[in-house]
């Protein structure tokens, strides 16, 4: 798993820190201090990969040895607490190979930390295990804190920069002494650079992350400043480490620890809160499309409507137990959606097709049989006529015969010859065929039954259906209705072809006259008066009135709102309170009628 760990410290000689006991660690050799007079012996420690010195290109050469640049370095640092160096541990990643980490590890010390005068004592380690067994690869470097000048000499970590006064002049304190700042010679410690180094470090790995495929990347920043709300680890050190892999448990092991499973916690809440988001976005999308009422509404619906039509209160008791028995008969059955209904009736269609089918064979096998049974009694019945003709050789006697007995020798022949097809072997037995018709009838009556039964059934479904057509068609017209009641907008009210837009400020001045000529009841050419055009009523009048008082302004604003004046009833349908507008309806009133009203 990808991960980012950059740490740095200072190492001090105040805490007893030694710069070649340090570099002697972390390289996994041993190295002799010129300063404690001492060896420091590692060459026993495990898990040291490779180690190696990158040093500037105005570095003496002989600081390529560790022991002789640390020994140096302890040499020229001189103060009982001193700070020698700065100490980094960066964790490399496990999705490259160690000579990919190794490899890009080098090039980002190259770029950051030797471009910059920085000598850099580095050691790479792949010892450590962290929980669960996951290879923990990292690397460690020092870096003395000290420059190096152009000539290969250590430079000051900081210099005097002196206060002065407003003259120019160095203040002095109560003891007489000049006041300064120490000023850093190198900006190596400042947080602006360790920003810097992290962000650079963050890069080079997320370039080769994308360079090998790979979707995921890690970020220098903290959990804080990404807006994470995950809870960081606190760094254990070797000692740590060391304990817990020999199986003692620490106070910073149990710390981290709880933090892990904490965010494993906090992990698992937001993904199941980011599918509850997803979900609630797809049930917003879904309730927001056009919903297709279902069985149970659309029956309610049609029954309702019935209920609020119905002249008595029998009448809607009856509706209701009516609905009630409807809904029992569907649970009953199992028909919940409209797609079940469907089904159903398309089923027992199918089915009561199938028994028709089978009723139909089964009487026509019947009818046969009864047709053969009474060609049997025909055929015994005028046999003898038959036997008589047979008799007879000569001719003229013959022909006699079958002359005065056609019509029976036509009805003996006729039953002879179905007798023949059903039983070709002469063998006429007429007990099969009445056991076969009694297996039949039983077998029909049977079949019938269940047919009036199937048909019954669907008789019931059409019913339903019939009401949830009905239901949904009264919907339909509804939003229909709803729609062309909605008002326009001006941009909108080219496109209403059920309103003919009448040019008010072009004719205005005749339907003025029109109006006052109909007030003040001018007769037309027959001698009827003008009203006997309209519906004079109460409401048509005071629209007359209106309409004979109208500016050019007023004539103006009304035609832009739709209304249409009396005279010119002709182009419009009638609403329930005036004879003269339409469509647009609220509450049974039409729009423009309310706007006059107002």
């Amino acid at each position: 798993m990808a991960l980012f760990h950059f740490t740095v410290d200072q190492m001090k000689r105040s805490e007893g820190q030694s710069a070649i006991a340090s570099a002697a660690y972390r390289s996994g050799e041993r190295l002799y201090s010129e300063y404690y007079g001492e060896y420091s012996d590692y060459t026993r420690k495990g898990g040291v990969i490779c180690s190696d010195i990158l040093l500037p290109s105005h570095a003496p050469p002989e600081f390529a040895d560790r022991q002789t640049l640390w020994n140096a370095v302890e040499q020229v640092e001189r103060g009982k607490k001193a700070q020698l160096a700065y100490s980094f541990e960066i964790a490399l990643q496990n999705e490259f190979t160690i000579e990919e980490n190794i490899a890009l590890a080098r090039q980002f010390l190259l770029d950051n930390f030797v471009s910059r005068g920085m000598t850099v004592d580095v050691a790479f380690h792949e010892k450590e295990i962290e929980d669960g067994g996951i290879p923990n690869p990292h690397f460690h470097f020092l870096c003395p804190m000290r420059p190096m000048n152009p000539d290969g000499t250590w430079g000051f970590k900081q210099h005097r920069v002196y206060r002065l006064d407003e003259d120019g002049n160095r203040i002095r304190d109560q003891n007489g002494k000049f006041l300064f700042d120490a000023v850093p010679t190198t900006d190596w410690g400042s947080p602006e650079t360790l920003e810097h180094w992290r962000k650079a470090w963050a890069d080079v790995c997320n370039a080769k992350f994308e360079e090998k495929g790979f979707d995921v990347r890690i970020d220098h920043r903290s959990y804080l400043r990404q807006g994470v709300d995950l809870l960081p680890t606190v760094h254990e050190g070797a000692t740590v480490r060391a304990m817990e892999k020999k199986g003692i448990r620490t106070e910073k092991g149990e710390f981290n620890r709880w933090i892990k499973a904490t965010n494993a916690v906090i992990r698992d809440i937001r993904k199941k809160i980011a599918l509850l988001s997803d979900w609630i976005k797809e049930i917003k999308a879904e309730l927001a499309k056009p919903q297709t009422p279902d069985l149970v509404f659309l029956l309610r619906a049609y029954y309702s409507k019935r209920s609020a039509g119905a002249y008595s209160q029998k009448g809607k008791i009856s509706n209701l137990k009516e609905m009630n028995e409807t809904f029992n008969y569907l649970r009953e059955n199992g028909i919940y959606t409209l797609e079940d209904l469907e089904s159903r009736v398309e089923s027992h269609r199918t089915k009561t097709d199938s028994l028709k089918t089978t009723m139909d064979a089964e009487n026509a096998r019947m009818k046969a049989i009864r047709s053969l049974s009474d060609d049997s009694n025909t055929f015994q019945r005028l046999k003898p006529v038959y036997e008589g003709l047979r008799k007879i050789k000569f001719d003229k006697p013959r022909a006699a015969y079958k002359a005065e007995h056609e019509a029976e020798l036509k009805q003996f022949y006729a039953a002879r010859r179905r007798l023949t097809a059903e039983f070709p072997d002469g063998k006429v037995n007429m007990k099969k065929l009445s056991e076969e018709y009694d297996a039949l009838a039983q077998t029909h009556t049977a079949t019938y039954e269940q047919f009036k039964s199937v048909r019954e059934d669907l008789q019931r479904l059409w019913k339903v259906k019939s009401c949830v057509d009905t239901a949904a068609r009264s919907m339909e017209r509804t939003e229909e209705q709803m729609l062309q009641n909605q008002p326009q907008t001006r941009h909108k009210k080219e496109d209403i072809s059920l309103c003919k837009k009448y040019d008010w400020k072009k004719e205005y001045n005749s339907i003025r006259r029109t109006a006052k000529r109909i007030l003040s009841g001018d007769p037309l050419k027959d001698g009827r008066p003008l009203s006997d055009l309209i519906e004079l009523d109460e409401h048509s009048r005071k629209c007359l009135e209106f309409e004979a008082t109208l500016t050019d302004q007023q004539i103006e604003m009304l035609q832009d709102l739709g209304y249409l004046p009396v005279t010119t009833r002709q182009y419009a349908e009638e609403c329930e309170e005036c004879p003269y507008t339409l469509d647009e309806r609220e509450h049974g009133i039409c729009r423009r009628c309310s706007v006059f009203k107002k």
